[in-house]
């Protein structure tokens, strides 16, 4: 009988330290996927040029935006306020890395599809950057027959195509490039190209916990109509309240869909065309 409890005690003994031993090994064994950095941009868009956040599954964004008209016109149209532009949409996250966009615009009452993925995301001490993909289409329902009365259906429609490649960088500072190709079915070749090809660069650099400041900048690269279209530039404040972004945004075109931003912006970077606006986001 004590030989039989010697060996009870003996198995139970060499069965807790192999139990100890295991736990010790599976402490020391990391984990095979990465922990996926903190989204670089707080918001969905830099300013005029979309970041590479996405809505997350199963959220709806109504957005509403206004760029007001020209400050340095002052009290001609009271500093802007005479003359404004609205966007006004939503967007509802498919997936966690697809979403889809529709939005309308006052101006040229232009009705915008727009869809979003990503392809990779910036991880800790894994791949260094996220990259998204975002592609337009803009319906152009002002133009009128009258004006043009051999107008087809489908030169209403224009197009881009755009990759967003940002990283951050640290908690205070972001950046992202994003090279597009724009193609419109009806322009005006005295004055414009059919085909537009344009290297977006913005950032943004986090002063306070719900404060940052953005700036962004549109490069037409072939752009032979540089004294009548011109590159966009855009500055702004993202401020973030509860359940929404807020986006104070000055910028050198009045334009807000993506086709009008990079390829059709108005004004000189040297005088005037100043024009203020804001971004809301709202999730639910």
């Amino acid at each position: 009988m004590k030989h039989r409890i010697l060996l009870i005690l003996l198995l139970f003994n060499f069965a807790a330290f192999a139990q100890e031993d295991l736990l010790q090994q599976l402490d020391t064994v990391k984990p095979a996927e990465k922990q996926v950095e903190i989204a670089a941009f707080k918001a969905l868009q830099i300013g005029n040029m979309q970041s590479t956040k996405l809505t997350a599954k199963g959220e709806w964004y109504v957005i509403i935006s206004h760029r007001f008209g020209d400050l340095t016109q002052g009290f001609d149209n009271f500093f802007g306020l005479d003359d404004a532009n609205t966007k006004l949409g939503a967007i509802y996250g498919i997936t966690d890395w697809l979403s889809v966009a529709a939005t309308r615009h006052t101006a040229g009452k232009v009705y915008e599809l727009a869809v979003k993925y990503r392809f990779a995301s910036q991880k800790i001490d894994g791949f260094p950057v996220t990259i998204v993909g975002y592609n337009t289409m803009d319906i152009n329902s002002e133009l009128d027959t009258d004006v043009y009365p051999n107008l087809k259906s489908s030169q209403r429609f224009a197009y881009s195509t755009q990759l967003l490649i940002s990283r951050k960088v640290s908690e205070k500072l972001s950046f992202e490039v994003a090279p597009m190709f724009i193609y419109k079915n009806l322009y005006d070749p005295t004055i414009e190209n059919q085909k537009q090809f344009v290297i977006g660069t913005g950032g943004r650099w986090k002063v306070a916990k719900r404060i940052s400041i953005n700036l962004e900048y549109g490069w037409q690269i072939d752009n032979p109509y540089c004294s009548i279209t011109h590159n966009p530039l855009t500055a702004g404040i993202d401020i973030e309240t509860g359940g929404h972004v807020f986006q104070l945004v000055f910028s050198n075109t009045q334009l807000m869909n993506d086709v009008g931003v990079f390829a059709n912006p108005a004004s000189k970077l040297d005088g005037g065309g100043i024009f203020f606006g804001f971004n809301m986001y709202r999730v639910f």
